[in-house]
């Protein structure tokens, strides 16, 4: 474009930002470069030029504000400093209300920011990105045409869990889901079902949200609903821990007379001596930050692997 109007880059930047020394004339011949060439200023490029604030929203979809005091959040936003800083930038954090889609689309109008990264996104959320925010979103979880996914493969370390459950011996396992409205979750919950049918062995699955005091509140429902089941299957380690210690609390032999597994593999995890599934949390967000910066996100989903960690409980 500058070639196009015959100015040097740093003149033609100056006459597009209205900021610094261009003459009358000059703007005019760029403007014209500029129209004739179709161009259109990249957003996060210049967020992060003009500096003085936020430059990479994370955004993260939930019932109520709670959800931004979630530990997941909180390694999120950490890995995404991390990118962010690298690039000269800051991040903050935002609350997309699941009731107002329409939130999304407010934080792709704010000039400040010049990438955006959501986190627990549901189909409605990202279907309301607004075209302004083309090219410079992301989302940990689901995504959109328009919107490139970046997630662990819970669907594979799901099937990895339970298959080692099934090869140890387990024939009734029972799941504790998550949340219920994250997509995501569907992909785990329908993994262990595939499994488990494919083996002959019941579907057996009660509804969670990843908290110790809902599994604990789920084991004593599995047992008193399948007293038989020989393992239990948690979609997050604090979900299981839950479950475990309701377990031990009501006399069961864990892993003798119940197996128990989760999935994330936090450092709590390993204290419980839990077997779960990793859940690279930081390099995800680490690796969906630096693509919307960089310009690089362009594949539809890129999910990261997860593997299985055997120990005591399983």
């Amino acid at each position: 474009m500058a070639r196009a109007a015959g100015v040097s880059a740093a003149t033609a930047s100056r006459a597009l930002s209205g900021r610094g020394p261009a003459s009358p004339a000059t703007r005019s011949r760029v403007g014209s470069a500029a129209r004739d060439l179709g161009y259109v200023p990249n957003a996060a490029a210049r967020a992060l030029a003009t500096r003085g604030g936020p430059r990479v929203a994370v955004a993260v979809g939930g019932v109520t504000a709670d959800v931004l005091a979630d530990q997941y959040v909180g390694r999120v936003v950490a890995a995404a400093a991390g990118v962010a800083g690298a690039h000269e930038a800051g991040v903050s954090l935002h609350w997309l209300p699941l009731d107002d889609p329409g939130a999304l689309a407010r934080l792709g109008e704010n000039r400040a920011i010049g990438a955006v990264l959501v986190v627990n996104p549901t189909q409605e959320l990202l279907a309301a990105a607004p075209r302004s925010l083309r090219g410079r979103v992301a989302a940990i979880g689901v995504g959109t045409r328009e919107v490139a996914a970046f997630d662990v493969d819970n669907a594979g370390g799901t099937a990895r869990v339970v298959e080692h459950l099934l090869g140890g011996g387990r024939r009734r396992v029972a799941m504790v889901s998550g949340v219920g409205w994250l997509p995501c979750v569907q992909r785990a919950v329908g993994a262990y079902a595939r499994v488990v049918e494919e083996a002959g062995c019941p579907v057996r699955v009660v509804p969670g949200d990843f908290s110790a005091v809902r599994g604990e509140e789920a084991a004593v429902e599995i047992m008193r609903r399948w007293p038989d089941t020989d393992a239990v299957y948690a979609l997050g380690d604090l979900s299981a821990l839950g479950v475990l210690g309701a377990l031990r609390r009501a006399g069961v032999d864990v892993p003798g007379d119940v197996a128990v597994a989760g999935f994330d593999d936090l450092p709590v995890a390993s204290l419980g001596a839990l077997t779960t599934s990793t859940n690279p949390v930081e390099e995800i967000a680490a690796g969906a930050v630096s693509a919307v910066l960089e310009g690089r996100a362009r594949r539809p989903v890129e999910l990261f692997p997860s593997v299985l960690v055997v120990r005591e409980t399983g």
